[in-house]
Formats: structure tokens, C-alpha cells, sequence
């Protein structure tokens, strides 16, 4: 009884510490996708080194999930982008966005909530660059793909008049080129984005990762995985646990959290959430259809490789600069006031309960 209680009290401090900085993340990302035209993307994303770069950067804040992502690089991909921008924009959009950015400096602390972008968008040029050397698919290769991608399809419309694309799945992309919306009715889309469909993206591995973390403070000890968490060992095993995983930057941050509390390093931690977002079986899948072989493993390689980089390298600013990460995830819980918070699990509550939110925001 005593045990059950303690489980039930460490999940609602968590579910109150993360709340309010999701709920900021979900809107601003809301707004970003009823604001940015899609059309921008595939403007600037052709060829040359600076197209790497610009994918990187146009991708990183932008509120798509790694299976999200898909669907958006493919049109990248036929409209034009080369295969090293489809791999950095690949790389970097699901690694990090504004709603994981709110939530890792919720969770743990200022320090991860710079590092973790930063190591994002750097490793996504990286991934690009390194791709650029591989050797690109003959026309007859290319020309006979068609990409699929488990649950993330969309199904596209021409009609005579307007060219539309109707969702079908929880990362489909929408597009509307045919009407022009007001400011209000913009950002009233985009309020009602978040709320609904991505929240419906993310909800289901949040929840994994806020159970995974409140199992983890109450029952296993810091010391246990001190001795075997950190180093290059236990990073290429979170490696080969995070490629074939389906989980978005957002959602890896609470099972980050609870590998830190279990004595995991931070390095090692962010090797999880580096890897874990940016590969799942049906982004492999799509990327050796579209691109390659070739691609894929350099892909593969530049993921690996850039994560084990800036975990070692987190590790030793860590230590060097005497950040104290537990400290920092602490200080990082006691910012709000508890109505705020309260108020703010309880939104995120009735929009993750669609029956709820049918007579609310639906």
C-alpha cells in the first residue's frame, strides 16, 4: 500500500514538473506549423553544401516526430532536395523541436535544454555531409521507388480546381495552398494543432516515458548503473537499443530523465535521445528506398557516430565545468507555482482524452 502510494505520488510530480513547459512547446510548434509555408522548405533545400546547413536549421524547431518526419522528406526528396539536405533535415527535425526544448529544460535543467539542440543540429550536418560522399542512385533506381512508411501515409487529392492533402494518420503533413486564412483563424489552427493531433503524436510514449521515469525514482537506486553507465560500452549499447525504436525527441526526455536518476551518465542519456528520434524501422526503410544503401549506412554511421561524440563530449564538460545535472533537473521543478501547473496537466489531460476533447475543441 505504502509502495503504491509513492508510485502514485512520483507520477503526478513529474506529470506537474513537465506540464506546463509541454503545453508551451505543443503551442509554440502549433503556431509554427499554421505560420511556416510548406513551400519554403523545398525552396531551400536543393543542392550544395548550404542546403546541409539550411536543412539542419529549418528542421530542428520544427513539431514533427520521427515517423512524423517521413511524409515531409519524401515531398522533399521528388521535389528536388538533394539526398545530403533530406538527410540532415531527417536527422535534425526529430532529434529536437520546441516542445522537447521546453520539456528537457523542464526535466533536466538549462544545461541539457542548450546542449541537446546544439548537438542536434550540429550532428544532422554532420549525417549530411557525410552522406554527400556516397554514391547517388541511377535515374532507373529512383524513378521506381514509392515510398511507404508503416503508420505514417498520406493520401493525396487532385481535384480540378485545388490540389489538398487529407490526413490519414497520426504524421501526415497537411497542406493549403488553396485558401488564404486570417491571422486569427491561423493561429487558432495552430492552437487546435497541437491540441489535438500532436499531442495525439507524442501521448502515447510520453506516457511510456513518465511511467518508465516514476518506476525508476521508486525503486531503483542511483548507485546501481553508476558503475556500467557511462563510457563508450554503454553508449553504443543505448545505440543499439535506440535504432530500432519508435519515439519522438519529447517523449525520450522523461526516459532520459529516469536513466539519469538510475545512475546512467548524462552522456550516455543523450546517446538515447539522439538515436532513438532520428531511426526507427520505417525511417531506415524509406531512406534505402528513396536514397540508397549507401546512404542509409552513412546515415546510420553519422547518427552513431555524432551521438557518442557529444555524449563523451557532454560527460567532460559535465565534469569539467562541475554541473551537477540532478541538481539542475531539481532547481528546474520548483520554477512555477502549483495552479499553474495543475491547470496545465489538466489541459493536457482533456486533449489527450478524445472523447473529452470532442466537446471541447474538436
Amino acid at each position: 500500500m505504502e509502495t503504491a502510494s509513492l508510485l502514485v505520488s512520483n507520477f503526478i510530480a513529474l506529470t506537474l514538473d513537465t506540464s506546463p513547459w509541454l503545453l508551451l512547446g505543443l503551442l509554440i510548434a502549433g503556431l509554427m506549423k499554421a505560420w511556416l509555408p510548406s513551400q519554403l522548405l523545398s525552396k531551400h533545400l536543393g543542392q550544395g553544401n548550404r542546403a546541409i546547413v539550411k536543412a539542419a536549421l529549418v528542421g530542428a524547431p520544427l513539431p514533427l516526430c520521427s515517423c512524423g518526419v517521413i511524409p515531409v522528406a519524401t515531398e522533399l526528396k521528388r521535389s528536388g532536395a538533394s539526398s545530403p539536405a533530406t538527410s540532415s533535415f531527417l536527422v535534425a527535425t526529430p532529434e529536437t523541436g520546441v516542445d522537447s526544448i521546453t520539456v528537457s529544460y523542464a526535466m533536466l535543467g538549462p544545461f541539457f535544454a542548450v546542449f541537446r539542440p546544439v548537438s542536434a543540429i550540429v550532428s544532422a550536418i554532420a549525417t549530411g555531409f557525410l552522406v554527400k560522399t556516397a554514391k547517388p542512385l541511377t535515374k532507373s533506381q529512383s524513378n521506381s521507388v514509392q515510398a511507404e512508411g508503416g503508420c505514417c501515409q498520406s493520401k493525396t487529392q487532385v481535384e480540378e480546381a485545388h490540389t489538398t492533402e487529407t490526413v490519414t494518420s497520426c504524421c501526415a503533413s497537411t497542406h493549403d495552398k488553396a485558401t488564404e486564412k486570417s491571422a486569427g483563424q491561423k493561429t487558432l489552427q495552430g492552437v487546435k494543432y497541437a491540441l489535438t493531433q500532436l499531442i495525439d503524436d507524442i501521448i502515447k510514449w510520453l506516457l511510456v516515458g513518465l511511467i518508465f521515469a516514476t518506476l525508476v525514482k521508486t525503486f531503483i537506486p542511483t548507485e546501481l548503473l553508476t558503475a556500467y553507465g557511462s563510457g563508450i560500452p554503454a553508449m553504443l549499447l543505448m545505440i543499439l537499443i535506440s535504432i530500432p525504436m519508435y519515439i519522438c525527441a519529447t517523449a525520450s526526455t522523461p526516459i532520459a530523465a529516469g536513466f539519469i536518476m538510475a545512475g546512467i551518465s548524462p552522456g550516455t542519456a543523450l546517446v538515447f535521445m539522439m538515436a532513438g528520434p532520428a531511426t526507427n524501422i520505417s525511417t531506415l526503410g524509406v531512406i534505402k528506398n528513396e536514397m540508397g544503401a549507401s546512404v542509409l549506412s552513412r546515415y546510420l554511421l553519422g547518427i552513431s557516430v555524432s551521438a557518442i561524440a557529444f555524449g563523451l563530449l557532454l560527460d567532460e564538460l559535465v565534469t569539467y565545468l562541475g554541473i551537477d545535472v540532478n541538481q539542475q533537473m531539481q532547481h528546474s521543478h520548483e520554477l512555477l507555482p502549483f495552479w499553474v501547473s495543475a491547470g496545465c496537466a489538466l489541459l493536457l489531460f482533456v486533449s489527450a482524452i478524445k472523447p473529452l476533447r470532442r466537446k471541447i475543441i474538436d
